[in-house]
């Protein structure tokens, strides 16, 4: 149980916060797809090896993996705006080192730091969850999810036209400039959210979840280079599920983990955090399989003979789609919820590449795909903050989502493996160079079908809520109403001393019937607390202030504000219902 000075989110943020951080976010996704337009000249470039060059893109997706959950919980814990501009620093760094070398090493040195940044995606739902009214945190925290698919859609087409005039090192220099604008904007409009969990860092479970991620992902990028069933293969999968085995009975007995894993556990967050894998996966074959067909030339008999720029124009509405399905989803969850988006987002997925197995003969049908599926993806990412923010308290915030982000990731790693892989057994070799077939396409969007009808399962598992949260109301009338009545749902009192003198800031934490923390606040300076209840039951009401012996009160609550006053001079004190 870690208490948080609040558990409500404290509303005062610029209407300039929501596309600050958004920006943030879409800067981050860039590094993800900045090289796709180059990668089949990386060796030539480097002056090494295909296998070797591949580390450059391979570096960036280990980094922001393991960086994901850690930054997390280093902004929960420090400062979830301290950690976005360290985040964004980083990415910086590693853009100049990038910038200023043709070396391998260091180039996968520089990439790597940029990875890095993909913990700001976390971290800038966490400050919307902390900051924003509840009428406007809906569509925010999934423009902000969406930010990973738009930042990858519109980086595309840009950065094939840099590539095309220019010398390719431009790349990252404007990767390194937009970073430093993201960094400036945030310095200006973001304020520091007050919300902390309490504990220290857990720097054994950091190491040990790096350790576990890289030993299992290295081999989902590497497999088909070393060989599937290869000794290094199937031992670095094995020894990765032994540290994460060892990593995770850790976790479990430390009194502050990295990541909780008995709220992981809880079916609200486990269910979503399988269906981001499976979103992840059907995300990333669009964006792998689109852009080979459109650039295959017309000799072939199924390529459609586009230049680079075009290719990346046509997929880039892929990542526009997404932005713009936003505040779609923001009405749809407020009225239906946001198992029903994510729902109805994996259908319109579904049918996409259903559609997209018999709409690849010309240009235009690809633009479409790329529409319906960017709707669908956009719907389904934007509900998945939503479902963990409600499955967890506000302290827990930044590294639940760091959490499901890198599940995010998972899936489009083992996308991009089983894909590639798929691609490579079916093409055709003419003059030593091997050609995707039209039969590789379209198995890759049958497991991308596949994927989203898995993912479509766990999202029918997702239980439904004990009550409505309605983070995502409809107006600000809505919204008001909603808090009025919110109000009156919860305990309420002052938190007295010995003399009967109010105690300002006090910790007032609310356990439920279970043991499991179910708020959490500060008193005020005149001693007056208040905190909503999830619903009705028997809860103990736990304080303790500096120089004061702690209280626990146990109290019930049937639906109607309830009056507690909680006096440390006592050791206990029972209240009725």
């Amino acid at each position: 149980m870690r208490p948080t000075p609040t558990d409500q989110p404290a509303r005062t943020a610029s209407g300039a916060v929501v596309p600050v951080l958004a920006f943030a976010g879409i800067v981050v996704a860039v590094m993800q797809t900045l090289l796709v337009p180059v990668i089949k000249d990386l060796p030539q470039l480097l002056d090494t090896a295909p296998s070797n060059a591949t580390w450059v893109l391979t570096s960036t997706l280990l980094s922001g993996a393991v960086a994901t959950p850690i930054m997390g919980r280093l902004g929960d814990l420090y400062g979830k705006r301290r950690m976005l501009i360290a985040s964004l620093s980083v990415m910086v760094v590693g853009a100049l080192v990038s910038a200023l070398t043709s070396d391998l090493l260091l180039m996968i040195v520089g990439r790597t730091l940029q990875g890095f940044a993909m913990g700001a995606i976390p971290l800038g739902i966490g400050l919307m969850r902390d900051m924003l009214p509840r009428e406007k945190l809906g569509s925010a925290m999934a423009l902000m999810s969406s930010s990973i698919g738009v930042g990858g859609g519109l980086a595309l087409p840009l950065a094939a036209l840099i590539a095309q005039h220019a010398d390719w090192h431009a790349l990252f220099y404007g990767a390194a400039g937009l970073g430093a604008l993201s960094i400036a904007l945030t310095l200006l409009v973001v304020p520091e959210s007050k919300m902390r969990a309490e504990g220290t860092f857990d720097l054994l479970g950091a190491l040990g979840l790096s350790t576990g991620l890289v030993l299992f992902l290295l081999p989902i990028t590497k497999g088909s280079d070393w060989g599937w069933t290869s000794g290094t293969t199937l031992g670095l999968f094995a020894v990765s599920a032994v540290v994460l085995v060892l990593w995770g009975v850790y976790e479990l007995r430390t009194a502050a983990p990295l990541v909780d894993l008995r709220t992981t556990a809880r079916p609200a967050v486990l269910f979503t955090n399988l269906a981001s894998i499976m979103v992840g996966v059907s995300f990333y074959v669009v964006s792998l399989v689109l852009p080979q067909l459109l650039q295959l030339p017309k000799a072939t008999g199924y390529g459609l003979g586009q230049s680079m720029v075009v290719a990346g124009l046509l997929v880039a509405p892929l990542g526009l789609t997404m932005m713009f399905t936003a505040p779609v989803y923001a009405r749809l969850s407020a009225k239906y919820g946001p198992k029903t988006t994510l729902i109805l987002g994996m259908l319109i997925i579904a049918i996409g590449y259903g559609a997209g197995l018999g709409l690849m003969s010309a240009a235009w049908q690809s633009l479409v795909i790329a529409v319906v599926l960017g709707a669908g993806i956009g719907l389904a990412y934007s509900s998945l903050p939503a479902l963990i923010v409600g499955a967890v308290p506000a302290s827990e915030t930044g590294a639940a989502n760091g959490l499901n982000t890198l599940m995010r990731s998972i899936g489009t790693s083992v996308s991009s493996a089983v894909i590639g892989m798929v691609l490579a057994n079916t093409a055709n070799t003419v003059n030593g160079v091997e050609i995707p077939t039209m039969h590789g396409f379209r198995v890759s969007f049958l497991i991308a079908t596949g994927a989203v009808a898995i993912g479509l399962l766990m999202a029918l598992f997702l239980p439904k809520p004990d009550r409505a949260p309605q983070l995502h109301a409809s107006s600000e009338e809505d919204a008001n109403l909603e808090r009025a009545e919110e109000a009156l749902r919860g305990f309420r009192g002052r938190v007295l001393g010995a003399d009967g003198s109010p105690v300002a800031r006090a910790k007032v934490t609310l356990i439920d019937r279970r043991g499991r923390q179910a708020g959490a606040t500060l008193s005020e300076e005149d001693g007056s607390y208040a905190l909503t209840v999830p619903a009705e039951g028997a809860y103990v009401l736990a304080a303790r202030a500096s120089g004061h012996g702690p209280l626990a009160s146990s109290a019930s609550h049937a639906g109607d504000d309830r009056a507690v006053d909680l006096d440390l001079s006592l050791p206990g004190e029972t209240v009725t219902a």
